[in-house]
């Protein structure tokens, strides 16, 4: 739904407020497992959002890097912190989603924007900001994208090495136009955190740019694109909660692999 066309009083159909960065590459290749391919520019994208789901809003973060499976260029989903515990389990064990519970907020008055993510007792992301101009749609308004999620599952007894299911990629194909960009000049605080380790993990290395973005979805689909070697995979077995950091025993590690 366009932005304009959301009746009084109605949430579900924000624009996504959409924050990337650049980071080391080196820091991107350590976080993608044996079959990801680190690909494009260097940088980090955080997105927050407002969608219904289960006939409410869900408020959410998604943190993407980017990467290719199979030579076909995408984004590597790490984390997803969503408000609506019913979705949480539900979404990682039928697609592998990475989601995890967050405390997320989003809002505009006026010209003003605020956004911040809350877990484990640290706001790990918070975002300040006005409107820097008005909404304009982009001139190649057209995008295919694709973002890669993983379903594993250890085996039984927690054998070293051992799985009842094997790791396999999903892909996520989405297609759309972009109906309206929204530069915003904002301040983003990116806060250390053992549960959410953007920062220490994907630190910054330029400016951070803001915007809010609208789409169209035309087609979004859900399918296995293929295995990931079991053996190279392991070390990645292990998470923090139902993300993609590295973790140990499902609980935070302060250094990256």
């Amino acid at each position: 739904m366009e932005p304009n066309l959301i009746r009084p009083g109605e949430v579900a159909g924000w624009p996504k407020l959409v924050v990337t960065y650049p980071t080391d590459p080196e820091r991107i290749a350590a976080l993608l497992p044996p079959g990801l391919e680190r690909c494009g520019n260097a940088e980090v994208q955080i997105s927050v959002y407002c969608v219904p789901v289960h006939g409410e809003p869900e408020y959410g973060v998604s943190i993407k890097i980017p990467a290719a499976y199979r030579s076909i260029p995408g984004w590597y989903t790490l984390g997803i912190g969503i408000d609506q515990e019913s979705a949480i389990f539900i979404s990682r064990d039928t697609n592998g989603q990475p989601k995890y519970p967050c405390s997320v907020r989003l809002f505009r008055l006026g010209d003003s924007v605020h956004a911040s993510a809350t877990h484990q007792g640290v706001t790990f992301l918070r975002v300040e900001g006005r409107s820097a101009g008005p909404p304009t749609a982009p001139a190649n308004s057209e995008f295919a994208d694709n973002e890669w999620w993983i379903k594993v599952s250890r085996a039984v007894g927690g054998a070293e090495g051992e799985y009842d299911l094997e790791p396999r990629v999903v892909r996520v194909a989405m297609e759309g136009t972009t109906v309206a960009e929204e530069p915003i000049e904002a301040d983003v605080a990116l806060v250390s955190s053992a549960w959410d380790p953007v920062a220490d993990l994907l630190p910054p290395l330029g400016p951070h740019r803001v915007r809010f973005v609208a789409n169209r979805i035309a087609s979004r689909t859900i399918a296995v694109a293929g295995p990931l070697d079991p053996v190279a995979f392991w070390p990645w077995t292990d998470t923090i909660g139902g993300s993609r950091w590295p973790g140990t025993r499902g609980g935070p590690i302060r250094a990256a692999r």
